[in-house]
């Protein structure tokens, strides 16, 4: 028995010693390989850098900032008149929605870390040309009331409650700015008995 067991152990010891050789050079051409892996880095982050510069345009990203002039510009080009033609740009939006009846509010914002996150995106959200600002009269005039002027109801125009507040602020701006007139609503009273009372009081 004993030198069977010897020769185990001795095979055993044998087997630890080539698995330590082997670790040990497999470590060694590791280190070897690392610093040229380091040095075809940057070629295949050009790679991605060209890959990502020919990839379509994300529809959904909002991160860019469109200037009001370019938005200004947009409303009277052909582009513009193809998408929507003659109508306001709320004209042919509907709201998706769960059940029958839509729900008394809309949603509170269509963008969410500089995405859209929804698959039905409010009128203004949809479309990153249309910029809500105070100099953007002919974009504003579409959500006012031409008989009350005052701001049409998200429950009509389907705006998020973000946007929707925007617009109101937007709107205010531009009539303390005189961009836009509104008419204030004249009250006629009639102080006959107002002057009875006077001329009497000084009988």
């Amino acid at each position: 028995m004993l030198p069977l067991a010897r020769g185990i152990y001795s095979s055993l010891a044998q087997i630890t010693r080539n698995s330590r050789a082997a670790l040990h050079t497999a470590g060694a051409l590791r280190c070897k390989a690392e610093p040229a892996a380091e040095t075809e880095t940057p070629a295949d982050g050009e790679e991605n850098s060209e890959n990502t510069a020919n990839a379509a345009p994300d529809p959904k990203d909002r991160k860019n900032v469109i200037p009001v002039e370019t938005s200004i510009r947009y409303l009277k080009s052909a582009a513009y008149k193809t998408t929507y033609g003659d109508e306001f740009v709320w004209t042919q939006y509907r709201r998706n929605h769960k059940g029958m009846y839509a729900p008394r509010k809309t949603r509170k914002t269509c963008i969410r870390q500089g995405r859209i996150s929804t698959g039905n995106p409010c009128p203004i959200c949809r479309d990153e040309y249309l910029v809500l600002d105070y100099r953007n009269t002919e974009l504003l005039k579409q959500f006012i009331s031409p008989y009350s002027g005052q701001v049409l109801s998200y429950s009509k125009t389907g705006l998020c409650q973000k946007s929707h507040l925007r617009l109101t602020v937007a709107v205010e701006q531009a009539r303390d700015c005189g961009l836009i007139t509104y008419d204030v609503p004249f009250r006629e009273y009639d102080y006959s008995e107002y002057y009875g009372k006077k001329e009497e009081s000084k009988q």
